[in-house]
């Protein structure tokens, strides 16, 4: 098989090219991915037998400094020296670690990339995995994504066994623009009208050749380029807004500091809390009494330890100060007076990503009598979001936020610490 060759290639009956439709070339660790696939890909060849021992030296802090800064030339010289490794191997068996390595690649997919892969598929566009890992280990991870095929680093094979080379150049840096730019030229697509995805500064060149690049969770030097040339950053880890420092985002630095004991002019009960999935989306739904609801709600929040989304009214995104603070904490902006679907999409793709998103589906705090109507009278938005997503909803019942904000105040009552309210939060 040819370098570059993988999974679904399509031709038509007179053996011509497929039709040039645009690509979308998606780099695989760091982007794609949430991290290196070389551990995975490692265990994999040593589950086959193909690799014994302890790895190179020096290979675990090289992949935890990837994870945390990207590629480095010490990193793409440890791929040099995996290929000298591979002489003599089966490829039948390197094949093989391929398949047992793609599910557990497949769980490390950004939460965020299935929904803009599959945008670009209902857009009619090709998915290409363009990546320096060796083509024959990813290539069953491109089909069990349904990638339409693989650019790839490719090892070089003689009477089925590796030989300790490359079939072709190293798929990294220009060598990956031209793998990519030959691929394009077979098949009549022109990169003006493509998409790239990547972390990398070394894809610089690749990125410069598309009409659409994107950078996604960039290293220090692309996040440098990428803003001096205008290339957009299109985070796959989590919604657009939300801030992140290094590895966290700003509800992550939070949560050791949203305790009970941070607010003493109010009494906590959490009970129930086990009730919630620890995985998978969830949507937590709540009654609506105060504008301290949003405090015990993120208690909640923050003893499960997950990432939680927040719908809330379009207006409080708009005032200074708390809107950029209530976006940068993953805050789901809802404008009631436009589309009910257009609102309700963020949250959807929330939920595809396998996070929880809370919801109040009354929509507002009721007013007069209503506010003591012992039936909570909701809108719709929260049964369609469990209808499209399949998330279970989690209902959970808020009693005494009242009592500490009441709706006609400007502000909490902070003086009651002699003598604080209960507020009661059951899952």
């Amino acid at each position: 098989m040819a370098a570059g060759q993988g999974p679904r290639r399509e031709r038509a009956a007179n053996g011509t090219a497929p039709s040039a439709r645009p690509a979308v070339f998606v780099d695989l660790d760091r982007t794609l991915l949430r991290g290196a696939s070389g551990p995975v890909l490692g265990r994999a060849l040593r589950e086959v037998g193909l690799l014994e021992g302890p790895g190179l030296p020096g290979e675990g802090l090289l992949y935890a400094a990837y994870d945390l800064l990207g590629e480095s030339l010490a990193t793409i010289g440890l791929v040099r020296l995996a290929a000298l490794r591979t002489r003599g191997w089966p490829e039948a068996e390197v094949l093989r670690a391929g398949e047992l390595a793609a599910p557990t690649l497949a769980g490390m997919v950004q939460p965020y990339a299935p929904a803009a892969l599959a945008a670009h598929r209902a857009a009619g566009r090709q998915l290409v995995l363009a990546t320096t890992s060796p083509e024959q280990l990813v290539r069953p991870l491109a089909r069990l994504l349904d990638f339409d095929d693989v650019v790839a680093t490719r090892y070089q094979v003689a009477d089925g066994r590796l030989t300790g080379g490359l079939d072709g150049e190293l798929v990294w840096g220009l060598g990956k623009w031209r793998a990519v730019a030959a691929w394009a030229r077979a098949r009549g697509v022109d990169l003006r009208t493509c998409w790239a995805y990547s972390d990398a500064v070394f894809d610089a060149p690749l990125l410069g050749a598309v009409g659409n690049p994107r950078v996604v969770h960039p290293d220090p030097r692309l996040r440098l380029l990428a803003r001096a040339v205008g290339w957009p950053e299109e985070p796959w880890d989590r919604p657009p807004g939300v801030l992140k420092l290094g590895p966290f985002e700003l509800a992550d630095l939070l949560r050791p500091v949203l305790r009970p004991e941070a607010f003493p002019y109010a009494r906590f009960v959490l009970e129930g809390l086990e009730r919630v999935p620890g995985e998978g989306p969830v949507l937590l739904a709540a009654n609506h009494r105060s504008y301290f609801d949003v405090v015990a709600l993120a208690l909640v929040v923050a003893r499960l330890g997950r990432p939680a989304r927040f719908l809330a009214k379009q207006e409080l995104f708009d005032a200074p100060l708390v809107g950029p603070l209530a976006r940068a904490l993953g805050g789901i902006p809802v404008d009631r007076r436009g589309d009910p679907a257009a609102a309700l999409e963020p949250a959807r793709r929330a939920l595809e990503a396998g996070e929880i998103v809370v919801v109040t589906p009354q929509g507002t705090i009721p007013r007069g009598r209503a506010f003591y109507d012992p039936v909570l009278r909701g809108k719709t938005g929260c049964a369609r979001l469990a209808a499209a997503t399949g998330a279970p909803v989690v209902p959970i019942g808020l009693f005494g936020t009242e009592a500490v904000w009441p709706r006609s105040a400007r502000l909490p009552r902070v003086t009651q610490v002699l003598d604080p309210p209960l507020v009661q939060v059951k899952v």
